[in-house]
Formats: C-alpha cells, sequence, structure tokens
C-alpha cells in the first residue's frame, strides 16, 4: 500500500494517503508512484534537516528548495517535475479541507531548455531494419525494430503488447498509453510481414521454454515477456552492429516515426493521434525537424532562392 511508503512521523503529514489517491482514484502507474514518493520523501527530509514541517511552507521557503536543488546540479526538467509533485500533494491537502489554501500558489517552475528529439534518417532506419537470419533473436529483433518504427510506440507500450491486442485483419495493434488511455496504431508492411515470420518462432520458443499459456507478444530467450530494459539493449546491439554513428534509443524510433510522416505531409492533428499526445503543443515540436523539406518547398517556391535569381538581381538590397 502507498501509505506505507512514507514513514509516519514525516513532516509531509499526510503523504501516504496521498499516494494511495494516485494509486487508487488517478490510477497513475506504479513508476509514477514512486517518482511521486521519491519528491516527497526527498522534500520532507530537506525540510527535516531544518526542524521544520509542512505548516512551515511558504512561496519563500519553496524558492528556497528550488535553490538547493539547482546547487545540487539538478536538471531543470527534474526541478519542474519536483514543484509538480509539491504542488499536487497540497492541491489535495486543501482539496480534502486539510488547508485553506495552497502556499506553492504562484510559485513558478524553471524555463524549460527545449531540445529538438533526434531522429534518423530514412536510410539509416532502412539500414538498421535490415536483420538477416530466421533464428528466434534474428527474428524477434527485426520485429522489435519495425514495431517501434511502423507503429510509433513508446517501448513501455511495446513491451506491454498481448497476442490478442493485435488485429491481424485490420493491421493494427491496440496499445496501452500513459493515463491507462488505450488506443491503435497500425502496421505497415514490413512491420506486418516481421509479425507473421515471427509468430511461428514465438510458438516454438514458448514450446520449448514450457510457457504455452504466456500472452506477452514479444519474448525474451527465456519465452518470458520482453523488458524495456531487454529491447534498449538489442538496439544498442544492432545500432554497433550497423555502425551507425549516434546515440539512438527506443524513443528514437518514435520520434522518426513522427519526423517522417510530418515530412511526407501527414497533418499534425493525425499524428497526435497516432502518438497518443495529449496536447498538440507536445507534437509540435516534430514539426521543426522537417527542415529538408522546408527548404525544397522554398527553393521551388520563392523567386529569390535560385542562384539564377541572385545572379539577375541589380536593385537594393534594403532589410
Amino acid at each position: 500500500m502507498s501509505s506505507q511508503l512514507v514513514s509516519r512521523d514525516s513532516t509531509l503529514y499526510r503523504t501516504g494517503e496521498y499516494l494511495a489517491y494516485l494509486e487508487s482514484v488517478r490510477q497513475l502507474s506504479p513508476a509514477s508512484v514512486r517518482a511521486y514518493r521519491g519528491d516527497l520523501s526527498a522534500f520532507a527530509d530537506w525540510l527535516a534537516q531544518s526542524d521544520l514541517t509542512e505548516d512551515d511552507v511558504d512561496p519563500a521557503l519553496a524558492r528556497r528548495y528550488i535553490a538547493h536543488l539547482s546547487r545540487q546540479n539538478a536538471a531543470s526538467t527534474t526541478i519542474n517535475r519536483v514543484l509538480s509533485s509539491l504542488k499536487g500533494y497540497f492541491r489535495f491537502l486543501v482539496r480534502t479541507g486539510a488547508r485553506s489554501g495552497s502556499p506553492l500558489d504562484g510559485v513558478r517552475g524553471l524555463r524549460k531548455q527545449r531540445h529538438l528529439p533526434s531522429f534518423l534518417f530514412e536510410d539509416e532506419v532502412t539500414t538498421l531494419l535490415q536483420i538477416e537470419g530466421a533464428d528466434f533473436t534474428s527474428v524477434r529483433d527485426r520485429l522489435i525494430l519495425e514495431l517501434l518504427y511502423s507503429t510509433g510506440c513508446r517501448i513501455s507500450e511495446l513491451v506491454m503488447i498481448n497476442l490478442d491486442d493485435v488485429d491481424f485483419t485490420g493491421g493494427r495493434i491496440l496499445v496501452h498509453g500513459k493515463g491507462r488511455k488505450d488506443r491503435f496504431v497500425f502496421l505497415g508492411r514490413p512491420a506486418a510481414r516481421a509479425l507473421r515470420t515471427y509468430l511461428p518462432v514465438r510458438t516454438a520458443r514458448l514450446r520449448r521454454s514450457g510457457l504455452r499459456d504466456d500472452k506477452a507478444l514479444v519474448l525474451n530467450s527465456n519465452g518470458r515477456r520482453i523488458t524495456q530494459r531487454g529491447v534498449a539493449g538489442i538496439i544498442q546491439k544492432r545500432i554497433v552492429e550497423k555502425g551507425i554513428a549516434k546515440k539512438v534509443s527506443p524513443h528514437t524510433f518514435r520520434h522518426s516515426f513522427a519526423t517522417h510522416i510530418l515530412d511526407r505531409g501527414a497533418d499534425i492533428r493525425i499524428v497526435q493521434e497516432l502518438l497518443g499526445h495529449s496536447s498538440l503543443s507536445t507534437t509540435q515540436v516534430y514539426t521543426h525537424l522537417g527542415l529538408g523539406r522546408l527548404k525544397q518547398i522554398y527553393d521551388a517556391a520563392h523567386p529569390h532562392a535560385s542562384a539564377d535569381a541572385d545572379a539577375g538581381s541589380g536593385g537594393d538590397t534594403h532589410d
């Protein structure tokens, strides 16, 4: 139970109740609840070191804690996540009548540095997907990479796909996304072929492992559901084999999926649905990545884009 995750003498009195609320009412994932627990525990420890409790928390104290985290070289994204955790806790206290107002109202997070996500070029994806061999490992690895690129799903969604989530007739898969939001993703022809090749190999591996009733689609070598760490290791192995000099993670395939279909003219709201983003602004970062296509459109459409236009112009050059 979450109520046992923080000691009863915590400087944040109702942490246990709040974590239980996140589990049972908000239905957050175990990983999210652990993140909240860690943020609240660290803040409680910081308060205890100064003989303070939640009764002493005010905006100035919250800003002191932000400064403390900054001195510890915490990233701005980490600090903002911590602040979000604390705001959530104090909002919970207000909703349950324990406080009349939140002491963190008006406390702003740090400005986030927006980094463009890394992605693979189409020829790099093609190279990476060329995995030869009919053994279990080769067939399974080819399926993993095809699924990540074809569907744009998160690694957490990929490893949780069950065989009965696959609609073979419709060429789609039901994935279970963040916040328990389900959506359908689609199989391109190469991914569908990789899946058909994999299924009999999967069956043979289950029989060999004695786990015939296992529901997981993607298995490890022992016939059990593959883990996120296992998928990440497979990707790194294949990246090294192909000599691709980029830092590539499972999420890179998701970035590549979004970048490539936007680059070929897909509507951004459709891409938002395919990625399972709640906010369009989250998807819009990918619009900055299709610079090659934008340059082509510019070259074709702008009267002064060509070198010939530059050579023939003799007018003023005012800004």
